[in-house]
């Protein structure tokens, strides 16, 4: 069976060294990092389609197919997929995301040849019966309101329907509501299926105790039929007009006794250059113990347990956002603090000392990250099906180094002067926020 291996891409990408990388018939994509030494090997299937891509009768089919496709395939139910990996100690899990859905097994190095055969004919052969959509609507259903006991977890999803619009991809919950979950049937998402989860739209990557030959022959022999033709990796996802986003404040009234509200705006898409800059800034503002809203609101006046910043980025678009729980009487001035250190920064950018701390913490928590088999396998996959490249872990390092006050500045007027959305969740009846976004 033929195949291309290179570690090198398409003009315009880039690749870390030790990485190899062959597409096979069908447009699969294997990406592989050997580890020398390392005894165990983390091993996953990330599959291009995540919630963005269902329409309204659809929302939740993504994550409901993450839960089947852990049912049974021809050869094993579920308590034989269960078994088996239990019996070599090895870890499976899943999860899904706005854009992409990621399957995966962490095992002894010895055990990589199940991990893959499992791995593979659950994401390419599951069964999907009537019987066990039935059985697993009731689980997500129980997922959902495990969900909607965190209120912390849900006020993120609060921002994003009041910064995209609650019946956009963007702005729906990932895991979908009670209603779009219920009125799923077992053909549509059989359908969804079929549709998105194809060679082509998939990538394997792998990283620990591994040779790249050998990984090559056990994910052909698991494919099977699946790998013919001549069909090309499915081209990242496009990046045309960003989507409407809104300046508006959505409330979720619950008897709680703490306050959760995230302020903020859009951010940079994926393959923004200032990305790096904008993480600098995350950093400063509200990345960690010495940023400046722990400092103000928590350290200085005690007025919030937890209290950060973050960003994320997608396709076409992303987000960044200041999160706070406080108490309700105490809501007014937090939110009144999180404004004034964005406008702050907006305005003046960081000191020297901001700008070391946090491109130290950056440096650190990259190179901390990658201790490990799981963390190195997320960033082949991730590089590889929604970025187009894999910066070598040293080519992160100098961009990060790279970054000055200006670039920081720069981003922070741009990004931190746009108009601001509001997500609030707590017991404030009809009390207005419009000036918190004013």
């Amino acid at each position: 069976m033929p195949h291309r291996t290179n570690t090198a891409r398409p003009v315009g990408t880039a690749v870390a060294p030790s990485v190899r990388r062959t597409v096979l018939p069908g447009g699969l994509r294997v990406v592989s990092e050997a580890l020398p030494g390392v005894r165990s090997v983390a091993f996953g299937i990330w599959v291009g389609v995540g919630s963005r891509d269902e329409k309204p009768s659809l929302a939740g089919s993504s994550h409901f197919l993450e839960h089947l496709l852990f049912k049974g395939t021809p050869t094993r139910d579920a308590l034989e997929i269960a078994a088996v990996m239990d019996a070599v100690g090895g870890e499976m899990n899943a999860f899904t995301a706005k854009e992409y859905t990621c399957y995966y097994a962490r095992v002894l190095d010895d055990d990589l040849a199940l991990a893959v055969d499992l791995i593979s004919e659950m994401v390419t052969s599951s069964l999907l019966t009537t019987d066990d959509v039935e059985s697993e609507r009731g689980v997500i259903l129980e997922e959902i309101a495990m969900h909607d006991d965190e209120p912390a977890d849900v006020v993120h999803d609060t921002f994003s329907a009041a910064l995209f619009g609650a019946e956009t991809p963007l702005g729906r919950p990932v895991i979908g509501s009670v209603d779009s979950v219920g009125a799923l049937s077992r053909t549509s998402i059989a359908g969804y299926y079929r549709r998105r989860y194809t060679p082509d739209n998939m990538v394997v990557a792998a990283s620990g105790g591994l040779d790249h030959s050998r990984l090559l022959r056990l994910v052909k022999k698991a494919f099977g039929p699946l790998l013919a033709g001549d069909a090309e990796p499915a081209p990242l996802r496009s990046v045309g007009r960003a989507p409407s986003s809104y300046s508006s404040v959505v409330v979720e009234e619950r008897t709680t006794e703490q306050a959760n509200v995230v302020l903020g705006t859009t951010g940079l898409r994926r393959d923004d250059p200032r990305r790096f800059a904008l993480g600098v800034l995350n950093g400063a503002l509200g990345g960690g113990m010495s940023s400046r809203l722990f400092q103000e609101i928590r350290e200085k006046r005690g007025l919030a347990y937890s209290v950060y910043s973050y960003a994320s980025s997608h396709a076409d678009t992303g987000l960044f956002g200041v999160y706070a729980g406080c108490m309700p009487s105490k809501v007014d001035e937090v939110l009144d603090l999180c404004r004034e250190q964005l406008a702050l920064v907006a305005d003046k950018g960081l000191t020297d000392d901001e700008l070391r701390r946090s491109k130290g913490q950056m440096r650190g928590s990259l190179v901390l990250g990658l201790e490990d088999t799981g963390s190195r396998m997320s960033r082949l996959g991730k590089g590889e099906l929604v970025h187009g490249e894999l910066l070598s872990v040293d080519d992160v390092l100098g961009r990060i180094d790279a970054v000055t006050l200006d670039d920081v500045h720069a981003v922070a007027r741009d990004v931190l002067s746009r108009p601001l959305s509001l997500g609030v969740l707590g017991p404030f009846g009809d009390k207005d926020f419009s000036e918190a976004i004013a």
